[in-house]
């Protein structure tokens, strides 16, 4: 039979339960930044950054609780880690909101130029890689399980190559002519948003590790 949950396990559990919101919250954010870009959708975009203030406020929320548990409880070792790790996390997911809020101020920018000069393929690729990286490093989070933090660490290597592809690609175009400067100009700045996000959800990997086994920083996974 377990035995009941203290009222300090049971705050732990719902830090991590709201980690968890808040990963979903900023997730659907990042979905509705890229397809205002794509289909140049204003309302969606404007959507996204009335939606940010719920995303500071639960960092906030978090890191505030977090730090009361470590002030009221004095915890040591494994749990000081827990309770870190959370923290950091929160504030890990409160910049990638950032980043889909800086994708949406782009998604307004173009909305008014017109179609783009060309289909917008790698960056809703991007996008793909980095959401797929953040709800790994969530999962590893609740799992604890350091091997799907290590996956997340070893899938960053792809977005950096098409990052750089892209952005090399972009900075093509602006040389072809200054009707292309503004776009691509603004198309380069949300492919180094999504290269930020995938790297964000790498330092929530580490953190993970780190909450696991004590290691800062474990590098990456070839």
């Amino acid at each position: 039979m377990s035995r009941p949950l203290s009222a300090y396990d049971r705050a732990l559990l719902e830090l991590e339960q709201d980690i968890l919101r808040m990963g979903d919250h900023v997730e659907t954010s990042m979905v509705k930044a890229l397809e205002a870009l794509k289909r140049q959708d204003t309302v969606l975009a404007g959507q996204v950054i009335e939606g940010d203030t719920l995303t500071d406020d639960w960092s906030y929320d978090i890191e505030e609780r977090a730090l009361e548990l470590i002030s009221l409880q004095q915890p040591l070792e494994k749990d000081l880690r827990i309770l870190a790790t959370v923290m950091r996390v929160g504030r890990e997911l409160e910049r990638i909101g950032d980043y889909a809020v800086n994708i949406a101020e782009v998604a307004l920018r173009l909305a008014g130029q017109g179609p783009y000069f060309k289909p917008l393929v790698d960056i809703p690729r991007m996008s793909e890689l980095a959401q797929t990286m953040l709800r790994k490093s969530l999962e590893a989070f609740v799992t604890r399980k350091v091997e799907t933090a290590k996956e997340v660490i070893a899938s960053d290597d792809e977005v950096d190559r098409l990052f750089e592809s892209l952005y090399e690609e972009l900075v093509d175009y602006m040389k072809k002519g200054a009707q292309y400067v503004d776009q691509a100009s603004y198309l380069a700045l949300v492919a180094r948003y999504l290269e930020r996000v995938a790297d964000h959800a790498v330092n929530i990997a580490e953190m993970v590790i780190f909450r696991e086994t004590g290691v800062r920083r474990p590098g990456r996974t070839k």
